[in-house]
């Protein structure tokens, strides 16, 4: 049976947190609130618990999950080959909405699916998780849904989709606003060839991340619109 946690006040985070930390090295998945959407998280160095993860969903192998990471050094220890327009991107868009597909360091012991030797990076500006994640190290995290159904934006509809295939759920609140903006998942950008390519438009858009970096591509028109 899953348990749900408030995360208004102090108190309530640091023990919310407590339990997310518990279920996650027991190899189990949680729900947490990020800047965008609500998401499912798993120990991303745990392959039972990405392959709950998975299960979860209804995913397959060949849509890995996103890494959320606390910081912009940790990057470093998870990629390689980091072009200086990607991490011009990071300094300028982290936290935020913003996920970078980058190499992957070759020595890490993990299996996060078919990732073709790539790991897509974010740094989420969301204080409870950025709180957790500096409890855990780095997460496998997707959107908290059945895949091809719309994206939990409150706890209340994560737990409809997902149940008690999830042990633990952090309830942040709702995630929509009167920006609509808010509720888009994060772009997605591909960083592992000579010229940054969006692959899929989300909540910053190509004209903002143009000021960084101009030669950035934008998203073909005919791009299916990832579940991460």
């Amino acid at each position: 049976m899953s348990t749900t946690y408030l995360v208004s006040t102090e108190a309530q985070r640091e023990a919310a947190i407590a339990a997310a930390k518990a279920t996650l090295g027991e190899k189990r998945c949680i729900v947490l609130p990020t800047d965008t959407v609500y998401g499912i998280g798993a120990d991303a160095f745990s392959p039972q618990g990405v392959a709950m993860l998975m299960a979860a969903k209804g995913r397959s192998r060949n849509m890995p999950p996103p890494v959320l990471i606390a910081q912009v050094a940790t990057m470093d220890g998870l990629a390689r080959d980091i072009p200086d327009d990607a991490r011009k991107l990071a300094d300028a868009f982290w936290p935020g909405a913003l996920t970078l597909i980058l190499p992957a360091q070759p020595s890490l012991t993990w299996d996060l699916g078919e990732t073709r030797g790539t790991v897509a990076l974010r740094v989420p500006n969301d204080e409870t998780a950025l709180e957790l994640l500096r409890a855990t190290g780095p997460l496998a995290v997707s959107s908290a849904n059945r895949t091809g159904q719309p994206a939990a934006t409150t706890v209340e509809e994560a737990i409809a989709q997902l149940g008690d295939s999830v042990e633990v759920y952090l309830d942040g609140g709702s995630r929509a606003t009167d920006e609509a903006e808010s509720t888009l998942p994060s772009t997605i950008v591909d960083a592992t060839g000579n010229t940054l390519v969006v692959v899929r438009a989300g909540a910053i858009n190509i004209d903002e991340l143009r000021v960084v970096v101009p030669n950035i591509l934008p998203a073909k028109p005919d791009t299916p619109n990832q579940d991460a």
